[in-house]
């Protein structure tokens, strides 16, 4: 009798709760979701809310015309995006130079900056930057499962002028046989080619100039500013800061390896590993000095140099934990994306032609479309991949992770500069860069001296979205949600931290 009148009290309401979780519609849904946009938009001065437009930009060499592109003829876009200039220039000067690098350069929108530029390089080796133009922080986006291009309100030309460059040689269109033994070679080859491109664009010269990148750009932007800082008459640019994201700075055994396990715990409900399979991951931690590695060695400040697991700088042998959990989350997810981890099955289609983890053949890729070729000035016999087959590194690179060499010195002659890193990202993990901080010296001081605060990087209009923290003129962020392109996948967080790069904001 009891048991009756309690199902009898509880059947109103959970017919009401059943009730009300059906009376949301879909507009209301939408709306909701349309108010915390706004709300966003709100508080985002330098992006265009609506419409389109460009800061006029003229250039008086004629030669400047050969690589004018019309903001209305770019294929799949229905909406003009102004002009533009792209197309091959040399690395330098010589008569019977063959070597030349692909670029696309964009003016400033109308609330950007005409007294700044924007050097952006993806990553790879050997992957193209206009990746970054066409998925990051372009004017236009067209990006995992996207139909159609649309407007990037998030674009870093409503901060300034921007360069996208294809490089090293090898890479995407450009031209000639690659011959770089280190990242000297590839600092000095995009200094020629800057040398001739502000010939051309001389109205250019004396700007202040930002590089950004990401991945493997983690070793080319330090090795580029470092380069830029010993040469100071190299070129007319005043390089004020640099933009690294999920960069490649230290070992492979420190950004991969040492917080592989800690990731998978972090993230256990997104990889569903079996108690047996992590029993066995934490064994192998324990064994290879993974497991506390963070609670004995990232100390505020730190307490000495911080000291490798084993013997190898990429995994000693029965240590290769990053492997192990990656072909097991491939079981358990074959759409598993180590450059995001929350991804599932299908795989998105991309126009680029690489989706995530894996290479998939699509048809056709926009960049190796004849069209596409023919609007943006780019060689109509190359064959274009996102990531080219061709080793731009012939002996391989012979340059040391820069956290060891020049980044130090890159930091102390910049303005300001900054690293980040996605929370979601597998393929290299934040505790390592981490790691890699707190075991480099700079300015006198070896790491932060004082611990990274939780919660402490607040997107304007979103709120509490990871952490940051600034010190002797390095600035280090973590982006919660973003994988490893935080500009595609946490844009309007890349977007504020290039505002405080510039100095458009004083707080990150």
């Amino acid at each position: 009798m009891m048991f009756g009148t309690v199902v009898r009290t509880l059947l109103p309401l959970l017919a009401a709760v059943s009730v009300g979780a059906r009376m949301m519609s879909k507009a209301e849904l939408h709306a909701k979701q349309v108010e915390a946009v706004a709300r966003i938009r709100a508080n985002l001065p330098r992006a265009a809310a609506a419409g389109t437009g460009v800061k006029n930009i003229t250039f008086t060499n004629p030669r400047a015309s050969e690589f004018y592109v019309d903001g209305t003829t770019i294929p799949d876009v229905d909406w003009d995006i102004g002009p533009s200039w792209s197309g091959l220039l040399p690395i330098s000067s010589a008569a019977n130079e063959t070597r030349k690098l692909f670029f696309w350069f964009f003016p400033p929108g109308p609330q950007g900056s005409l007294d700044d530029l924007i050097f952006w390089t993806n990553g790879g080796p050997g992957c193209s930057s206009l990746e970054g133009l066409l998925q990051e922080n372009g004017p236009f986006q067209w990006s995992y499962g996207q139909a159609h291009p649309t407007q990037n309100e998030f674009s870093w030309t409503n901060l300034s002028s921007i360069i996208y460059l294809e490089q090293p040689v090898g890479t995407g269109f450009s031209q000639g046989k690659p011959n770089a033994t280190d990242e000297n070679d590839v600092a000095a080859q995009i200094v020629g080619f800057l040398q001739q491109f502000l010939d051309v664009f001389s109205e250019l010269q004396g700007k202040k100039l930002y590089l950004s990148g990401e991945s493997y750009a983690g070793m080319y932007v330090p090795y580029l500013a470092n380069y830029i800082y010993e040469h100071p008459g190299a070129l007319n640019l005043n390089l004020t800061g640099f933009f690294v994201a999920d960069p490649v700075l230290g070992w492979d055994v420190v950004q991969e390896q040492i917080p592989a396990v800690n990731f998978v715990h972090k993230y256990e409900h997104v990889f569903s590993f079996n108690q047996t399979f992590m029993t066995e991951l934490d064994a192998i931690a324990a064994k290879c000095n993974y497991a506390d590695y963070m609670e004995k060695h990232v100390t505020f400040p730190p307490k000495g140099l911080l000291p490798l697991p084993g013997k190898s700088t990429e995994a000693d042998r029965g240590c290769d934990v990053w492997d192990m959990i990656f072909d097991a989350a491939l079981t358990v997810n074959p759409a598993f994306n180590i450059y995001r981890i929350f991804d599932t099955w299908p795989i998105l289609w991309d126009v680029l032609g690489f989706p995530g983890s894996f290479f998939q053949t699509q048809s056709p890729i926009y960049f190796d479309r004849p069209e596409v070729k023919a609007a943006i000035h780019a060689p109509n016999d190359t064959t274009w991949a996102e990531c080219s087959d061709i080793n731009v590194f012939p002996r391989g690179d012979r340059s040391l992770p820069p956290s060891f060499t020049v980044l130090p010195n890159a930091i102390e002659k910049s303005q300001r500069s900054v690293i980040v890193h996605g929370l979601a990202d597998f393929i290299l993990i934040s505790e390592g860069t981490r790691i890699v901080i707190q075991n480099m010296t700079w300015n006198g001081l070896q790491g932060f001296q004082t611990p990274i605060q939780n919660d402490s990087f607040v997107v304007d209009g979103m709120g509490a979205l990871g952490q940051t923290h600034t010190e002797r003129g390095l600035t280090y962020f973590e982006v919660a949600l973003s994988g490893h392109m935080v500009p595609q996948f946490s844009p309007r967080a890349a977007f504020q931290i290039m505002e405080f790069l510039m100095g458009f904001r004083e707080n990150p």
